[in-house]
């Protein structure tokens, strides 16, 4: 039987990347799946075409993760159409492309300073990435935590792209993932609930990237690689690992899932100091 027969997904952002790739993988893996995009209704057409043609079944829904109303429509459609919730997976998201589309006009030494992000496009970085995540979860948990099971994964970043010079806000946003993770799994410690962030492990191949994105003589991650660890961690065979942090690029998928689990779980970004 699938790992993921009969469960219900809501993937945000699944119109393209790294979301088309998870919500096809949890679909192959007997997932029903509600896909969203904010603007993009063409992209979110064309992977649920795709799920459907490899026989999965799939909605789709424009909805804007940043509003309350858009959330907690998405999730009842989930429950209504779909008959239930059982995971969640926080992709949706906006990077610095919109930092440089904005700054046109500035020398392309200075597009990407911090002092230069026009305040708005700061709000609706950290809007999507920070504020999108815990609405999403806000509205699933009702019908998570009343049945005791549910998967929240939470898409993150490698230190450097938190770190990296030019990088803010989508840094900082990415950044906060982490801690939102942790705290989130600990306060649902003993419902039934998991949270966990699954990150790609290096510049992937999104709509999000830019000619900035891999570096000078590196390619980009092939977002596919999120898919396994993902169906994964959504699964039952995951129901102890919570508040952890994971690298899709060190998923060795040929490895039964806890020992992939153990080669590819990362190092906290955050680390104990007391």
């Amino acid at each position: 039987m699938p790992l993921l027969d009969g469960k219900v997904a809501i993937v945000t952002g699944g119109g393209r990347g790294i979301g088309r790739a998870i919500a096809a993988a949890l679909a192959e893996a007997g997932a029903s799946i509600l896909i969203t995009a904010a603007r993009t209704s063409e992209e979110l057409a064309a992977s649920a075409a795709a799920i459907r043609s490899a026989g999965g079944r799939v909605l789709t829904e424009q909805a804007d993760v940043s509003r309350e109303a858009d959330c907690r429509r998405v999730v009842a459609r989930a429950r209504d159409e779909l008959g239930g919730l059982d995971i969640l997976v926080n992709n949706a998201g906006r990077g610095y492309r919109f930092v440089l589309d904005a700054n046109q006009d500035l020398p392309e030494a200075e597009r990407l300073k911090f002092w230069n992000t026009p305040p708005d496009i700061w709000r609706l970085i950290i809007d999507a990435n920070v504020t999108g995540p815990f609405l999403m979860a806000q509205a699933a948990l009702p019908a998570m935590l009343a049945q005791r099971w549910g998967r929240i994964l939470n898409i993150g970043a490698t230190s450097g792209t938190m770190r990296k010079a030019g990088n803010a806000p989508y840094g900082i946003s990415k950044a906060t993932i982490e801690p939102a993770t942790i705290i989130w799994a600990q306060d649902l410690a003993g419902t039934g609930v998991t949270v966990n962030t699954l990150l790609p492990g290096g510049a992937t191949a999104t709509g999000m990237t830019t000619s900035l994105s891999a570096g000078a003589g590196k390619s980009l991650l092939d977002p596919a690689i999120m898919g396994p660890p993902a169906v994964w961690l959504a699964s039952a065979a995951a129901d102890s690992v919570s508040g952890a942090r994971v690298n899709a690029k060190r998923w060795d998928a040929s490895l039964p899932g806890a020992e992939a689990f153990a080669r590819a779980r990362a190092a906290e970004v955050i680390v104990d100091e007391q």
